[in-house]
């Protein structure tokens, strides 16, 4: 198992500066090569604390780029649905240059109704325009003078510019929260998997449906599995959960806050595109601190308690290849996280 970074801010301008926060995450993303850290990822949200910081991860890794010369960098994800792909692939390409070929680009359909109503877009256009979009983008790293006739885009002749540094391209990732569907379809398309863990049975079922699906297609070996935690590390059980438990509780609270707004217009809940969205905002609003380390979906304590709940978890659900960890989650400081980040390191990490 590896062990990467995932930055996923959950502030607003009253509580920290965007300038204070990506700056804090430059310093942590300084540490990944001294501590063996593999991965760095941030994702695409845009309008609200949740997530609102980061409208472009391309942006923020570029910087991550020159703060790291090992970590692989991963779009954990771009959003179809509000980018064009012609944009898209030029600026994947770009970043994979600068990075020296060290770009993942991972993709997600979005899930927030009030994003969708801000960008003019219907949720029942979801899987439709992540598909499309996320076969034009591949066509346009891989060949040169492309032609695509879409339902939402059309061009002509175009070869995008700069060409991949990782030939054909760099890996694509899919991000998913559990449809059969969608693991069936990354899968099948040779496609890494992006989960979050809300449970074991229902994990494990994720995984192995990905898994079946890939041999399934032709595609050697098994495709590469990165789950999203929150992770603590602290010599003391006790403060360690006095640091990390309000900032868990009030991230999930702003996760279901910006779900509900405007539900009203567009909701998933109405959309055949997401099925079982309001059992899943239920979870979400059934989600805390205790419920969450008891189930392994977040890993806080002493580093013991740690490998523990990694080996734990690990075998509840039938194996990963990367834990994304969010370690300055919320309002965490930034010393804070720095030394989480290496007691986890000097202690955890060689258990893996």
């Amino acid at each position: 198992m590896e062990f990467g970074l995932q930055f996923f801010p959950d502030v607003g301008p009253e509580e920290k500066s965007a300038q204070q926060y990506w700056n804090e995450c430059l310093g942590l993303v300084d540490l990944c090569d001294e501590l063996g850290y593999t991965q760095v990822r941030t994702v695409e949200h845009y309008f609200e604390p949740y997530g609102g910081y980061r409208p472009s991860p391309i942006l923020f890794l570029t910087a991550a780029s020159q703060r790291t010369s090992k970590a692989r960098l991963l779009t954990g994800a771009l959003l179809p649905v509000f980018n064009h792909p012609l944009k898209m692939a030029g600026e994947i390409g770009m970043l994979d240059a600068i990075s020296n070929g060290r770009l993942d680009c991972g993709f997600g359909r979005a899930f927030l109704p009030h994003e969708f109503q801000r960008f003019d877009r219907t949720m029942d256009e979801s899987r439709a325009r992540f598909d499309e979009g996320v076969e034009a983008v591949r066509l346009l790293l891989e060949q040169e003078n492309v032609t695509f006739d879409g339902r939402f885009h059309r061009f002509s002749n175009v070869t995008s510019l700069p060409r991949p540094t990782q030939q054909p391209k760099p890996p694509f990732w899919v991000a998913a929260l559990g449809t059969p569907e969608s693991l069936q379809s990354a899968g099948e398309k040779g496609y890494n998997l992006m989960l979050v863990p809300f449970g074991g049975p229902q994990m494990r079922e994720a995984i192995r449906t990905y898994k079946e699906a890939w041999p399934e297609a032709g595609h050697p070996g098994e495709g590469k599995i990165a789950l999203g935690f929150h992770m603590f590390c602290h010599q003391d059980r006790e403060e360690a959960h006095r640091i990390a438990k309000p900032n868990i509780n009030s991230y999930f609270k702003s996760l279901v806050g910006a779900a509900e707004q405007d539900a009203g217009w567009g909701a998933g809940a109405s959309s055949g595109d997401y099925p079982g969205y309001d059992s899943h905002l239920d979870k979400l609003r059934a989600s805390n601190f205790d419920t969450l380390l008891d189930g392994g979906a977040i890993w806080v304590g002493t580093p013991e308690d740690v490998r523990q709940q990694i080996s734990s978890y690990a075998q509840e659900v039938g194996g990963f290849d990367t834990a994304a960890l969010r370690v300055n989650f919320r309002l965490v400081s930034a010393p804070d996280a720095e030394a989480s980040m290496r007691l986890f390191a000097r202690e955890v990490i060689p258990s893996f």
